[in-house]
């Protein structure tokens, strides 16, 4: 094993930059290996100066930096490219310049880091003939085949924070504090950071509600002397029988981007529940910042344990955690079916021993 090449594509997650470390690190001290960064996702093997030599001085110091030193690209798919030409828009396929190049580096493998849209690309380039393993990241924590991916964790915490810090303007005001939150189709952001952080109501994806569920238990929550209500809003929870709210339309290359049900709960808690209402949206503040010590940990491990897949030509598989154990399951395993929140759970079912509502109580 002489050269590697490592990339990150998709949204950023806290830990990218460890994940990066440990590759380097790992080739060079165990297998005295060169590596090379793509710049950009997998739009860097056609940039100009998208693909650069990354040694030990060149990692130093990023381990608890967030975002990439190498940039991500969450509209990168090589396989399906949005373009201008002559005043059109114009979809291409320039996977095979990119195969090509890859080709014409030397590189033995790459190691790709992403979630499940970039690990696809990566499935179908190692498929393609370009030896590829990968390695989880989302904040959503919805890849299949591992328990975490790391940046959940950090996304999380932040979120947390942020519940706690809504907690005192909510009494103070005698409020009901909607927080909305990433995670796309999946809750678990909602669900963690909701249980951590002490909220009364948790709406996720997976459990569709009924806005007069919510009703009540803001209404049960003032007659009992708390006039004030904590709620954790996952983007993509929905209504019972309704669509998900989205802020922009999607097309034959992006996906629709939700987010604004926060303010849907909101107007209806104010109009139909007669109490006051404030919605803080924290968008990409869970993605930005210094990634927590399990997501630098996790991520190590797992950037480590990437190259030494390489190393035993482990190709077409990805690096999870399963239990406490590092171990590696196939993209075609992984990708097979999107992880969602188990509703029967040992999370769900804590929370509603707790008295958190769900709102999914229809009216009667």
């Amino acid at each position: 094993m002489k050269k590697i090449g490592v990339l990150t594509g998709g949204g950023d997650a806290p830990g990218l930059n460890a994940v990066i470390r440990a590759v380097v690190k790992t080739a060079v001290h165990d297998y005295d290996c060169e590596v090379l960064g793509i710049r950009n996702g997998f739009e860097g093997f056609l940039e100009q100066d998208g693909v650069i030599d990354l040694d030990l001085k060149a990692v130093s110091g990023i381990l608890p930096r967030g975002g990439t030193i190498l940039g991500a690209a969450n509209r990168g798919n090589p396989f399906a490219r949005k373009v201008e030409r002559n005043g059109e828009i114009v979809i291409e396929d320039i996977s095979a310049e990119c195969i090509a190049r890859a080709e014409e580096l030397g590189m033995e493998a790459l190691v790709v880091v992403g979630g499940d849209g970039t690990l696809h690309i990566a499935q179908e380039f190692n498929n393609r003939g370009v030896p590829t393993v990968g390695v989880p990241k989302t904040i959503d924590n919805d890849v299949g085949g591992t328990d975490f991916t790391f940046g959940f964790d950090t996304a999380v915490n932040i979120a947390t924070e942020a519940l706690d810090r809504l907690h005192t303007t909510a009494e103070s005001h005698h409020r009901v504090m909607i927080l909305e939150l990433m995670g796309r189709d999946a809750g678990f952001i909602a669900l963690h950071s909701g249980i951590s952080g002490g909220a009364d109501v948790i709406l996720i994806p997976e459990i569709p509600f009924h806005f007069e569920a919510i009703c009540r238990k803001v209404t049960e929550r003032k007659e009992s002397g708390r006039k004030f209500s904590i709620l954790a809003v996952s983007e993509g929870a929905h209504p019972e029988g309704e669509q998900q709210v989205f802020r922009r339309a999607g097309d034959e290359v992006f996906v629709a981007r939700l987010g604004g049900v926060g303010g849907t709960v909101a107007t209806f808690v104010e109009n139909v529940c007669q109490a006051e209402a404030r919605v803080t949206v924290l968008g990409h503040l869970q993605r930005g910042g210094t990634p927590t010590a399990f997501d630098r940990w996790l991520a190590t491990r797992y950037g480590a344990a990437a190259v030494r897949l390489i190393a035993n030509k482990g190709f077409g598989r990805m690096v999870s955690l399963q239990q406490t154990t590092i171990v590696d399951v196939p993209f075609s395993e992984a990708l097979a079916v999107p992880k969602r929140v188990d509703i029967g759970g040992d999370a769900v079912v804590t929370a509603r021993g707790m008295g958190i509502a769900f709102g999914d109580e229809p009216a009667g």
